[in-house]
């Protein structure tokens, strides 16, 4: 035998895996078998070779031993005795010829693709190293070859971007699968580049396939005829659409659905089985939880861990990390589609997808009924709700099912059961919203009128959250309105706490107080202290204030509920700030974000930011400002949080005003009124902060310019406003300005509604609240209403400051 290598040259330039070749290599030097396993198209065998490359100059010689297609001849000796250059006399085994040839020399063997000879790999790999000392072994498979001396690794997918809506090129293309696609994409097209424009639809090709690197070739193959906005829209299809591979390649590589077909039917009838009815568990699932939905119809409880360990080993089911102490899985979303395809073309779609369903309204019941009993401890709580968490996409799965077969209840009470177990998780909120609305508008006269009014209540919650005060007042009164008819007790309580919430209104408070310490709800009580903290924070009451968050801490402190906690730190740092006390309100700050730290709390977190970022600008301290600010904003916006995106973009202008760009900070100011007022929310002293921001503005550039940028930014849409914020995107010259409105748009007034201006014009001419309603045939509550606001929105005090400002005003109106 002459030792040499027979390894083929690398059609293409070989993209990441960097940091893997070196763990291998190194793994490879204290090994002398590794199996690279994982699912079709991942790129095992690429790998292998660029190792084998790598590593040939310190071995005396390197075969590889193709056996994609062995299972013909069963025989793989064969196959290595073909690559050896070894001759065959019959006269003794081959086994004992093969490893006669090889000796004691220190060589790499490269078995690629063994799935369908794995005994007979396994033999032959025993065999040879137990009479080869010299001999190491690199195979590739879909799952181990289980021999004793075997170290299997994981083939991962290529590092893929987090999966963020604007992704700047020079930050997505740090990543793999970015690099893959855009090497891929040059070749078909030479012109393909990166650029603000499309670096974010490439993150989102990359991140639907998986980082698989055949499905990313594949697609990248496409931008010959595509740009990369129709490949996303048309990933839904991913089979259809990724059909057309290198013609050269073995037929199970040519397109994706040859890959995992190739894989489907390596399996036994009851694997195939638990596969297609995994595609019912979205997300990461437990191994409890796939017992429940897949098992029955021929599946037996009992035979499901076997089957998923099966389907592991083969690389078809990912082991997703744990949570408390429980191993998760999920599925690749390329695997979920075949799977999913196979089970709707045998019927078996339906009674899975109810048994889906009952199993997750099983799992939220349970935290329901942990949640609203006496609780001694929040640590089983804590362990339901972090499995609730985990299992979001489930809920929301199960919920989607029964509406679109116009079953209501179901959903309903799956989406009420999870209520507090969602908040701060940004975009998840939108997703429960969504499905509430459709639950709610289905005609089932079945529906009890207490979990309808829950329901109300909690999406005027979600609403709120948001920052649509009207609408949580909406539906917090008709869904109020409901739970007290049915006598339902609980969603009384959380209603009488969302009425507080948008209106401002207190006294409703002591009626969720006493029905939460009946019932001996904590959490309800705790929340019901907080938001009279609230109240009277934003009335000016901080020793009330104060009196709240610290007997909501009280109550939460001892059982550990580390999301009402931070909270109540949270709550005391808005009243030591407003109090001056500026170190206090930071350390009560710091406190929240330590604690919620690893949680997905987003508009928790956001809050601290911003009250950091609040802090240093009051210091002068803008490179510290603008470090909190920037994630506070970023986070709002990935959230879809119109209100906290407003929030932070006065924050925004103010930050940049400091920094000395007035230009900039008027657009931000005005883009941040506008989205303000999209959304129906007032805030005390808005109007006085805006003409403070302003003034300096009006000074230095000029009404006229200052009236085309607050035109110009009141037609910002929120992300439009968000890249002029962080990016530093160009502005636009005084000439393309738009043309600006009367002068009021540019300040205070500009925050005021029509009505609101005619109400204010009628203050100015001294009329009382009854007369105003006279004048505008409106009732003197609704006048009284439109006072306030006026009041609130103006930062002022009092009808004289009002009747001032407007003949102020009307001096700065042009002529």
């Amino acid at each position: 035998m002459t030792p040499d290598i027979n390894l083929p040259l690398e059609p293409n330039v070989f993209v990441g895996r960097e940091a893997d070749i070196d763990e291998l290599a190194q793994l490879l030097n204290a090994t002398r078998m590794v199996t690279l396993c994982g699912p079709g198209g991942i790129g095992k065998t690429r790998l292998a070779i660029r190792l084998a490359t790598r590593l040939r100059a310190s071995v005396e010689g390197v075969r590889l031993v193709e056996l994609a297609d062995a299972e013909h001849l069963r025989e793989p000796t064969g196959r290595l005795a073909l690559a050896l250059g070894v001759e065959h006399d019959g006269d003794r085994p081959l086994m004992d010829t093969l490893a006669d040839a090889i000796g004691s020399r220190e060589h790499l063997l490269v078995l690629d693709n063994c799935d369908t000879v794995l005994d007979e790999c396994a033999r032959l790999c025993q065999r040879l190293l137990a009479a080869c000392s010299g001999l190491r072994i690199l195979a590739t498979t879909r799952e181990p070859l289980r021999v004793p001396s075997e170290t299997v690794w994981r083939v991962p997918p290529l590092a893929l971007p987090p999966g963020r809506r604007a992704v700047p090129p020079a930050e997505v293309c740090e990543f793999e699968a970015v690099q893959l696609f855009t090497v891929r994409a040059r070749t078909v097209r030479g012109d393909f580049a990166l650029t603000y424009g499309n670096s974010a639809d490439v993150a989102r090709i990359c991140i639907a396939l998986d980082g698989m690197p055949l499905a990313i070739e594949l697609a990248a193959g496409m931008t010959r005829l595509l740009s990369v906005g129709q490949i996303v829209s048309r990933l839904s299809d991913r089979f259809a659409l990724l059909s057309r591979g290198d013609r050269t390649a073995p037929a199970r590589q040519r397109t994706l659905r040859a890959t995992v077909d190739w894989s489907y039917r390596l399996l036994t009838p009851l694997e195939q089985s638990l596969l297609r009815r995994c595609t019912a568990l979205p997300g990461a699932w437990s191994l409890d939880l796939a017992e429940r939905v897949c098992s029955g119809d021929g599946l037996d409880r009992g035979e499901v861990m076997a089957l998923l360990l099966s389907l592991v080993d083969k690389s078809l089911v990912v082991v997703d990390g744990e949570v408390n102490g429980e191993a998760h899985y999920r599925l690749l979303e390329t695997v979920r589609e075949y799977a999913l395809e196979q089970l709707k073309a045998r019927g078996e779609e339906e009674p899975l997808r109810h048994r889906h369903r009952e199993a997750m309204m099983a799992v939220t019941h349970e935290l329901r009924e942990a949640l609203t009993g006496r609780l001694e401890s929040w640590a089983a709580v804590r362990d339901i709700a972090a499995r609730l968490e985990t299992l979001t996409p489930n809920f929301f799965t199960a919920a989607e099912w029964s509406i679109r077969n116009g079953e209501a209840e179901p959903a309903l009470r799956i989406l009420t059961d999870i209520r507090y177990a969602l908040f701060g998780t940004g975009r998840a909120l939108a997703d429960m919203a969504g499905l509430l609305d459709r639950a709610l508008v289905l005609d089932n006269a079945g529906v009890p009128p207490g979990l309808r009014g829950q329901a109300l209540i909690l999406r005027g919650d979600l609403a709120f959250t948001r920052g649509d005060v009207a609408d949580a007042k909406s539906y917090g009164e008709a869904g109020l309105a409901l739970c007290r008819q049915a006598g339902d007790a609980y969603g009384e309580a959380v209603g009488c706490v969302l009425w507080a919430l948008a209106t401002g209104d207190a006294s409703v408070l002591d009626t969720a107080t006493a029905i939460s310490r009946e019932s001996g709800d904590v959490l309800v009580e705790a929340i019901a202290h907080s938001v009279r903290g609230t109240v009277a924070l934003d009335k000016g009451r901080l020793r009330e204030a104060q009196r709240c968050y610290e007997e909501a801490l009280k109550l939460m402190e001892p059982l550990g509920v580390t999301h009402a906690v931070a909270h109540g730190h949270i709550g005391l740092a808005y009243v030591a700030h407003r109090r001056g006390d500026l170190a206090r309100a930071r350390r009560h700050f710091e406190n929240a974000l330590e604690l919620l730290d690893g949680l997905d709390a987003r508009q928790l977190i956001i809050r601290c930011l911003s009250g950091l970022g609040r802090i240093a600008l009051r210091k002068g301290d803008l490179a510290e400002a603008r470090v909190r600010l920037t994630e506070a904003l970023l986070l709002s916006r990935d959230a879809g949080l119109r209100l906290g995106i407003a929030r932070r973009l006065e924050q925004y202008a103010r930050l940049v005003a400091m920094e000395g760009d007035l230009l900039r900070s008027v657009l931000l100011a005005a883009a941040s009124t506008a989205l303000r007022d999209s959304t129906g929310a007032t805030s005390p002293g808005f109007g006085a902060r805006l003409s403070e921001l302003l003034d300096p503005a009006r000074h230095e550039l000029g009404d006229t310019l200052v009236e085309r940028l607050w035109a110009a930014g009141s037609n910002m849409t929120p992300d439009q406003a968000v890249e002029c914020a962080l990016e530093g995107a160009e502005l636009p010259s005084a000439e393309t300005l738009p043309a600006g409105p009367a002068w009021r748009g540019a300040g205070p007034a500009g925050n005021l509604t029509a009505r609101e201006r005619e109400v204010a014009g009628l203050i100015a001419r001294g009329l009382s609240n009854r007369a105003i309603a006279d004048e505008l045939v409106i009732s003197p509550a609704t006048a009284a209403r439109h006072v306030a606001n006026i009041l609130a929105k103006l930062g002022f005090s009092s009808r004289t400051q009002v009747a001032a400002w407007v003949l102020e005003s009307e001096r700065h109106e042009p002529t």
